[in-house]
């Protein structure tokens, strides 16, 4: 199964297997760093999130995760591999929406690049959030 970067519908325990499975093909990786994004079920204005449906400009989010990767390999030069899964479509509260596995040479240089990947992923990959509440009302989300 080859996922680049988006995937429609929640990111699943078996994806994430799959994921992580690879990571033995890695000899030079000394560590993983590992970033899960779940959907909250937020009180807004005394109403409860259900959902997210997340929509996204395909062409753009392969364009700008490739940014991100770029940037983030190279700031922290140990970086062997940056893995980015994000949802599309409807994820509900309690699901994983995004996934982002980072294998580098050391712990370290892992932790601080997965963190990055995550700041930027959320500043500048073009993803549109629209939180569905129990009464199926809705408003647009901003990233912060």
């Amino acid at each position: 199964m080859t996922i680049k970067y988006l995937l429609n519908g929640p990111v699943t325990p078996q994806i994430i297997s799959l994921f992580l499975e690879k990571m033995k093909e890695m000899k030079d990786s000394g560590g993983h760093s590992v970033f899960i994004g779940q959907v909250r079920a937020d009180i807004i204005n005394g109403k409860k999130v259900k959902a997210i449906e997340y929509s996204a400009y395909e062409g753009m989010v392969t364009a700008e995760a490739d940014r991100i990767k770029e940037a983030v390999s190279g700031e922290f030069r140990d970086t062997k591999s940056i893995e980015i899964v994000h949802s599309t479509g409807i994820v509900k509260a309690g699901e994983i929406s995004l996934f982002v596995l980072v294998s580098a040479g050391h712990r370290q240089q892992a932790i601080k690049a997965c963190a990055k990947t995550v700041e930027l992923i959320k500043e500048k990959l073009p993803v549109w959030k629209k939180e569905i509440f129990d009464d199926d009302s809705h408003e647009w989300k901003q990233n912060h």
